[in-house]
């Protein structure tokens, strides 16, 4: 609820001018029924026509008016949905952008997609239903129970009487209806998320034969979440039925009591008919209300589920710098007993120590999963170990500004991401870099050849992912980006496992080339890291092998194992 009142603060005056135009309107609604009684009780017995014509025109007048005015306050809700909606997708956008990776990967990549499309949605269709229905129809049934009072209170009470029903059967089922709106989002989270996996990895399925394996994948999740919106949705149901029963079973008792009384003379027909025509927008009224109460159950689901998305607290502050520090190493990087798992994990890191000097190059070998990717998440501080502590100059990693903390480096991620966009522009990604930069790194990562038989060269556009692109010229492309900053730390994670050896070697002679920068190499390829100053051999998290290619061929079985398995003798 807390969403709705931050976000609407924004826009009071523009909803009170539209509330005041949508007042002005609905009252001109609740006066065609009195005006219609008038003119059949008191102006039609004088027979005289010019009174009835001037009391047609007032009715066509108010009709006028409230036709206008209710157009002008069903824009201006439109408008406030609309910006308030695009103001909570931007926050939401935002503050997922700035998430830790621990927190994005709790909250998990298809419940994000669902809070930012699907829950903003819904929370667009609440405010608007909420402006547009919710002023009018508690105004149509509390003015229409005012008037139907002055024309015949004995008709009135009848009408009373069925209120107590409705407002307790909206509120039993909408306490109940909500929570099946909240699973229901939840539904449709697993939804997303099969179906994002099933079209990004959709060439293994296909290579796999796994296609109906996937659809009777796809049909259980889909159906769980019919499920769902079909138990929610039946539960609120429930509320117009019996609304209607309620209603309708008053209307009845209205039409035999009037019956009595206009037999009696006791009112009048004309009464009657304005009567039965509140009724009937009393009735409407109510529907409406019931109306919002649904909208309203589902807009509160999605809006806590954004609200506990935006309530999340940085985990990865900046600490403040000590006054006085020891620092262990005058190094350009230093991991001082590491430690590290991963949410409901077994430890991968294990009081993990090395030190790498500026300018050289460290080169970091293992099996799969042995905690290679991880020292680089934790150098680039996306998360923080456990125990231990990593250093940057000399400075503790927590005390550093993260902006100029990442300004340091340039980085290929194991699992790194192409945009949709020209390789220029994929290149750049927003940092001010000029061509001249942009065209050196595209030769030192030796992208330059394919770049030039490209038709359009560097502004040639690249599909989601660089789909249009093969393996190898991808990983060109990304050590371009890595490039072109120019970093003062390179890390590669396992970045050339697509190239020949030939651009390899080519890549690791221009890399040679930059004595000023510390390269950190990833590879699973011992031919990729053995000319490194030094290598870090890990086994299970902990390492068992530091120094040179020459020095680790002889003291570390782990090293010479993976030398012999790659053709070495």
């Amino acid at each position: 609820m807390k969403i709705f009142t931050t976000y609407l603060r924004p826009y009071v005056k523009r909803m009170s001018f539209g509330l005041v135009i949508k007042f002005v309107g609905t009252i001109m609604d609740l006066f065609l029924p009195w005006i219609l009684a008038y003119i059949i009780d008191t102006v039609i017995p004088t027979k005289n026509i010019q009174r009835v014509l001037v009391w047609g025109a007032v009715m066509v007048i108010c009709s006028i008016i409230a036709m206008v005015t209710n157009i002008i306050a069903n824009r201006m809700a439109s408008r406030v949905a609309r910006d308030t909606t695009w103001n909570i997708r931007h926050d939401l956008f935002e503050k997922v952008s700035y998430l830790s990776t621990s927190q994005f990967d709790y909250i998990g990549v298809p419940s994000v997609v669902s809070r930012l499309t699907t829950d903003t949605y819904n929370i667009n269709q609440t405010i608007g239903m909420m402006q547009r229905i919710g002023v009018r129809a508690p105004i149509l049934l509390i003015g229409g129970i005012l008037i139907t009072t002055t024309l015949d209170p004995v008709l009135t009470l009848v009408l009373i009487a069925v209120m107590p029903f409705t407002v307790v059967t909206v509120y039993l089922v909408s306490r109940k209806g909500i929570p099946m709106f909240d699973k229901m989002q939840s539904r449709i989270d697993r939804l997303v998320q099969v179906v994002r996996e099933n079209i990004t990895g959709a060439p293994v399925i296909k290579a796999l034969s796994k296609e109906s394996y996937e659809i009777k994948r796809f049909t259980g999740v889909n159906e769980n979440l019919v499920q769902a919106e079909t138990k929610a949705n039946k539960t609120m149901s429930i509320t117009p039925a019996l609304m209607n029963f309620f209603l309708n079973g008053g209307l009845t008792l209205v039409i035999l009591v009037s019956a009595y009384r206009v037999n009696e003379n006791l009112t009048q027909p004309g009464v009657i008919v304005a009567f039965l025509t509140y009724f009937t927008i009393i009735l409407n009224a109510m529907m409406s209300i019931t109306r919002i109460f649904i909208s309203f159950s589902r807009g509160l689901a999605s809006a806590n589920r954004i609200q506990n998305v935006l309530r999340e607290k940085e985990q990865l502050k900046v600490l403040p710098t000590p006054s006085k520090e020891e620092i262990p190493h005058k190094t350009e990087i230093v991991f001082d007993r590491v430690s590290f798992s991963y949410p409901e994990s077994s430890k991968v890191l294990d009081s993990i120590s090395f030190a790498v000097p500026k300018g050289t190059t460290l080169g970091i070998i293992g099996e799969t999963g042995s905690g290679k990717s991880t020292i680089v998440k934790l150098l680039l501080r996306l998360y923080d170990p456990q125990k231990g502590r990593i250093y940057l100059r000399g400075q503790w990693l927590k005390t550093i500004n993260k902006e100029k903390l990442h300004q340091l480096f340039g980085v290929v991620l194991q699992r790194d991401i192409l945009f949709a966009d020209s390789i220029y522009e994929n290149i750049r990604l927003g940092r001010k870099i000029n061509e001249e930069q942009i065209n050196q790194a595209v030769e030192r990562a030796q992208a330059k050849e394919f770049v030039d038989k490209l038709p359009e060269g560097l502004d040639y556009q690249l599909e989601a992912k660089g789909t249009n692109l093969s393996g190898g010229q991808k990983q060109r492309v990304l050590l371009a980006r890595a490039l072109a900053g120019p970093p003062e730390i390179l890390v590669l994670d396992d970045s050339s496992s697509a190239l020949d050896y030939k651009t390899d070697a080519k890549l690791r002679k221009a890399l040679r080339e930059l004595p000023e920068t510390t390269k950190i190499l990833i590879a699973q390829r011992i031919s990729s890291i053995q000319h490194a100053d030094q290598i870090l051999v890990l086994d299970q998290g902990k390492i068992v092998g530091l120094g040179t290619h020459e020095k680790l061929l002889e003291t570390c079985s782990v090293y010479q194992n993976i030398y012999r398995s790659q053709g070495g003798e």
